[in-house]
C-alpha cells in the first residue's frame, strides 16, 4: 500500500493544479456610443475557500477553528477545516484519488508516516515564496518573524538543497522530566554529566528507585538526538543522521552505544511491557510517584498528566537537559510541521494561511492552549511552568535541532524500527548492544544509498 501511495502522490505532483485566483475579465470591444448599453457593476468575485486539515492533539481542535476564523476575518479567504486525531486515515483515501487539502498540519515521526511519504514522493510545495510574504495584518515578513534555526534544518528542508518545504510549528524543549519535590526532599543534585548520572542511579537503586524510564521507545528520538550532541556536538549528530560511513564505529559512536547499553540496565524493568499506546501513561507516572527518577518527554507532559498530578501530595515538575558526555548538556527542540501539498488547488491562498500562522493573533490563540509558535517574542506570552521549561536554553543547555535525512523507499526499513523501537528489546534483554549496533550500521548503509537530495 505504501508503494501505491507514493506512486500516486508522485503522479499527483506532476499533474497538480495551478493556484486558483479570480481571472481577469477580458477587455470589451468598444461599441458606438449611440448603441452603448447602460453601465452595470461587474459581479463581485466569489470568495475563495481553502481546505485546511490539522491533526487533533492534546492542544485540541478549537484553536484551529479560532485561528481559521481570525484568518477569514483578516483576509476574506474562507476556510473549510478538518481536524481528526487520526488525520492520516481521513486524508489517505482522497489523496489517492488526487484530492488534496490546501494546507496540512501533520508532523513527521508519526507511525503512519504520511508526511514522510510525501517527502519521498517530492510532493510538497516549496515555501520559498511563503517565507517572503508579509504576514496578513502585520508589517513584518514571515522569515523575519520565525526564530533562528527553525527554517534551515534537515526536517523542514529535507533535500539538502536549502529549500524549506515544511513550516515549523508548535515547538517544545524536550528533556528529562523529574519530580523536583523528591530531589528537594532527598537533597539530591540534578546531574549535569553522565558520571554524575550513574552515581545518582546507584544511590537511587539502594532505595528501590530506578534511574530511568520512558513512555514508549519512540520518545528515544528527541533523547537520542540530544545525546548525540552532548557527546560530539552538531558534527557527530550530523554524521549519524546523514548515515555517514563509520559514524557508529568512531569514538563518539562507541560512547553513544556504551551509554545506551548502560542506561538500559538502569531503566525500570516494567518499562518495555508498558511502552505501548494503551499503557504508556503508567511509565509516565513513574517519575511522578517515585518509581523512577528521569523520563524523556516534552512540555506537553504537564497537561497530559494533570489529572494524575492532582492526586499526588508531594510532587512538582522539574526538567533538565540531557547530561554532557564530551561537550555540553543539550535539550532537543521538538517541533511540528505544516505544509502545502504540491497538488493543492489554491496555492496562493494556502501560502497566505501559512503566513498567518506566525501572526501575533494566531500565536496568542495557539498559546492559550499551550501550543507555542517558534516566533520571536513568544516568551512574553508564557506563564506558570512554561516559563521554567522554555528558559532551559537560558540556563546552560544548548539546543539540538533536526532529524534523520530523508531517504527513498526501502522495503522493511524505516527510522523508527531501526534506531528507536529496538530499545524495548535492549532494555528487556532480548537483544544485546552488539545486536543493536549491527542493525543500525546495516540499515544506515541502506539509508545512505537511498538518501534523497
Amino acid at each position: 500500500m505504501k508503494k501505491i501511495i507514493v506512486l500516486l502522490l508522485a503522479l499527483a505532483m506532476v499533474m497538480s493544479l495551478a493556484a486558483c485566483g479570480a481571472s481577469e475579465k477580458p477587455a470589451e470591444t468598444e461599441a458606438p456610443k449611440a448603441e452603448a448599453p447602460a453601465a452595470t457593476e461587474a459581479p463581485a468575485a466569489e470568495a475563495v475557500t481553502i481546505k485546511v486539515a490539522a491533526i487533533e492533539t492534546a492542544y485540541g481542535s478549537q484553536v484551529w477553528a479560532d485561528v481559521a476564523a481570525a484568518f477569514e476575518a483578516e483576509t476574506g479567504i474562507k476556510v473549510e477545516l478538518t481536524t481528526d486525531k487520526n488525520l492520516e486515515d481521513v486524508l489517505t483515501g482522497p489523496m489517492q484519488n488526487g484530492e488534496y487539502p490546501d494546507v496540512v498540519h501533520l508532523a513527521t515521526g508519526r507511525p503512519a508516516g504520511l508526511t514522510e511519504q510525501l517527502v519521498k514522493a517530492n510532493a510538497l510545495h516549496p515555501l520559498t515564496n511563503t517565507l517572503s510574504l508579509t504576514i496578513p495584518g502585520e508589517s513584518v515578513k514571515v522569515a523575519d518573524k520565525i526564530a533562528g534555526g527553525f527554517t534551515d534544518n534537515n526536517i523542514v528542508a529535507p533535500y539538502g538543497d536549502g529549500v524549506t518545504y515544511m513550516a515549523p510549528m508548535f515547538y517544545s524543549p524536550c528533556g528529562l522530566f523529574y519530580n523536583a519535590k523528591l530531589f528537594e526532599d532527598k537533597g539530591w543534585e540534578v546531574p549535569t554529566t553522565w558520571d554524575e548520572m550513574w552515581a545518582l542511579g546507584d544511590v537511587a537503586a539502594a532505595e528501590g528507585i530506578a534511574l530511568f524510564t520512558y513512555p514508549t521507545a519512540g520518545y528515544y528520538d528527541a533523547f537520542m538526538f540530544a545525546l548525540m550532541n552532548a557527546i560530539g556536538g552538531p558534527e557527530f549528530f550530523n554524521a549519524i543522521t546523514t548515515y555517514e560511513e563509520g559514524a557508529w564505529d568512531s569514538e563518539n559512536g562507541k560512547t553513544l552505544l556504551s551509554i545506551l547499553d548502560k542506561l538500559a540496565d538502569y531503566t525500570h524493568p516494567s518499562t518495555p511491557a508498558q511502552a505501548n499506546n494503551q499503557d504508556f501513561t503508567k511509565n509516565q507516572q513513574m517519575p511522578m510517584n517515585g518509581s523512577a527518577l528521569f523520563m524523556p518527554n516534552g512540555t506537553w507532559i504537564t497537561g497530559e498528566m494533570a489529572d494524575y498530578a492532582a492526586t499526588l501530595d508531594n510532587f512538582a515538575w522539574g526538567m533538565t537537559a540531557v547530561p554532557a558526555a564530551g561537550t555540553a548538556p543539550y535539550s532537543f527542540c521538538w517541533f511540528e510541521q505544516a505544509w502545502i501539498p504540491a497538488g493543492a488547488e489554491h496555492i496562493a491562498e494556502a501560502e497566505q494561511f501559512v503566513a498567518f500562522l506566525y501572526s501575533d493573533k494566531a500565536a496568542e490563540i495557539f498559546a492559550s492552549a499551550g501550543a507555542m509558535q517558534p516566533i520571536l517574542g513568544i516568551a512574553d506570552m508564557l506563564e506558570g511552568e512554561n516559563v521554567m521549561f522554555y528558559s532551559i536554553y537560558d540556563n546552560g543547555a544548548k539546543a539540538a535541532m533536526g532529524g534523520f535525512a530523508a531517504f527513498g523507499e526501502i522495503p522493511g526499513v524505516d527510522v523508527s524500527g531501526t534506531f528507536f523501537a529496538p530499545i524495548d528489546s535492549l532494555v528487556a534483554g532480548t537483544i544485546t548492544i552488539e545486536d543493536y549496533a549491527e542493525l543500525v550500521k546495516t540499515n544506515s548503509a541502506l539509508m545512505a544509498a537511498a538518501k534523497l537530495g
